[in-house]
């Protein structure tokens, strides 16, 4: 049910209706969809659930029909991705169950030849490994978000306790209770 709540300045905004619950997929536009099936379905334990008319391939990990979908992009092999000040995804993050799994994932990738970051980066506390797949999309797995209460508070800057290893991660835990 939306309602409405005024502003500072005197107006009345509606607050959205909307209540989103999770994000529900990506669909990303690649150089070879051949070998984005390869290393999703090999990396990433993806599944291809189908192929549309227009070759548009559906992936799922998770129980709904597609978590990732991938196009041809229209260059084909001469598509770039854009530099890192121009518009565009900067990454998708996909959580596991724990920091002991992202141990195991960074060791997987590492004898794959991928280069991984691990670390807890800052805000949520999370803990991750993250990578470029084929086109240069970056994928984040992460553990051990912080969860928000009813009242929208967040664990304080001083608590974020970056990392740049997952076992400086492990060793300095972030407090429980803040």
């Amino acid at each position: 049910m939306a309602q409405t709540i005024e502003r500072s300045s005197g107006t009345e905004v509606e607050t959205s209706p909307v209540r989103v619950r999770k994000l529900g997929h990506v669909v990303f536009r690649v150089r070879d969809v051949d070998r984005s099936i390869k290393f999703y379905t090999e990396i990433l334990n993806f599944r291809v659930s189908d192929i549309n008319e227009g070759g548009q391939v559906f992936m799922n990990t998770c129980g709904d029909h597609h978590t990732i979908a991938f196009a041809q992009a229209a260059a084909g092999d001469a598509a770039e991705q854009p530099s890192r000040d121009q518009l565009g995804l900067s990454h998708f993050a996909m959580q596991v169950g724990s920091v002991d799994e992202l141990f195991e994932i960074r060791a997987f990738l590492h004898r794959k030849g991928i280069q991984t970051r691990e670390g807890r980066k800052g805000p949520g506390s999370n803990i991750e490994v993250s990578f470029d797949d084929p086109d240069g999309y970056h994928v984040e797995l992460y553990c051990n978000m912080d969860q928000i209460g009813a009242e929208n508070r967040t664990r304080p800057a001083e608590q974020w306790r970056r990392t740049d290893t997952l076992e400086e991660a492990r060793a300095n835990p972030v407090p429980a209770n803040w």
